[in-house]
């Protein structure tokens, strides 16, 4: 019987700025049109924290139920490991993507009905990542996911259901975003190349190679400071997007060093701060720029 702190473990808490970030920089990117609503945007964070804790459960349950983790080098899996049956953790999944559900369909009264087609896509897109016969996060087209539903859905959502509209704005934040929200999964799948590949998990860094997957996350780490200079065309304010540099050099100083395995599980904790931190810089820049 897992404890509440394995549970807590197991909820990934490390893999939340993939929920936070867009929230914040997609509310930057509506307050700069004078479209910020705070509490859209609070209600888009209770949508976006619960499914990305719902998709850790359900990729828990999933992978373990397939066998996946059961030689995991990285953080830990609660059916993997044994400490909690395939059932209890499927339906923690279910929960989650219910209050997120619940938090969405709420959003989508006082912004548009057609959202809620957008959040079952997203609710679909998380089980079937590693659930169902054929998921397609076996396939190589998980970072893909990554980059759509964390990044563009998950800030241009934000930004809509405050300001009512998107810009190329929303659009830079939405890539800068999806980029280090991607890095994160290519470091992961960068780390576990080696059991993915027995297990017969054929995602795109099992796809690509281990030079190439590192060269791919080198990309994806300097996309947001491209975005950083696009947006002076909106603020010269937006240049303290660069504060993240740090921490995204940080985050591909193992990657760039040839890392392994337990190696690699500090990069997961930097590629993720390096998100927060740019939508941090950058979301008020954009407001009060």
């Amino acid at each position: 019987m897992a404890t509440a702190g394995q549970w807590l473990e197991g909820a990934r808490p490390r893999t939340l700025p993939n929920a936070i970030a867009p929230v914040v920089a997609g509310t930057g990117a509506a307050a700069a049109i004078d479209g910020g609503v705070w509490w859209k945007a609070l209600l888009a964070l209770c949508v976006a924290l619960p499914l990305v804790i719902g998709v850790n459960f359900a990729n828990d349950y999933s992978d373990g139920i397939r066998g996946t983790d059961d030689d995991r080098v990285g953080p830990l899996r609660l059916v993997g490991s044994g400490l909690a049956s395939p059932a209890s953790v499927k339906r923690a999944a279910f929960v989650c993507f219910g209050v997120g559900a619940v938090a969405g369909i709420v959003l989508a009264a006082t912004s548009a009905w057609w959202l809620i087609l957008v959040g079952a896509v997203c609710i679909v897109g998380a089980w079937y990542y590693t659930g169902g016969r054929n998921p397609y996060g076996y396939a190589g087209f998980g970072e893909v996911a990554v980059f759509v539903f964390f990044g563009l859905v998950a800030v241009l959502g934000t930004q809509f259901v405050q300001a009512g509209r998107v810009t190329w704005a929303g659009l830079a934040c939405a890539v800068a975003v999806g980029s280090l929200s991607t890095a994160v999964l290519v470091t992961n799948n960068l780390r576990d190349i080696p059991t993915d590949t027995v297990s017969g998990k054929r995602t795109l860094a099992v796809r690509l190679g281990d030079p190439r997957t590192r060269t791919l996350h080198l990309v994806l780490v300097v996309v947001p400071f491209v975005a950083s200079l696009a947006l002076v065309a909106v603020t010269p304010w937006a240049l303290a997007g660069l504060l993240a540099v740090p921490f995204a050099v940080r985050a591909h100083a193992p990657v760039r060093a040839g890392g392994l395995g337990k190696s690699l599980i500090p990069a997961l904790q930097d590629s993720g701060l390096a998100m927060l931190v740019w939508a941090v810089a950058t979301a008020p820049a954009l407001a009060f720029g």
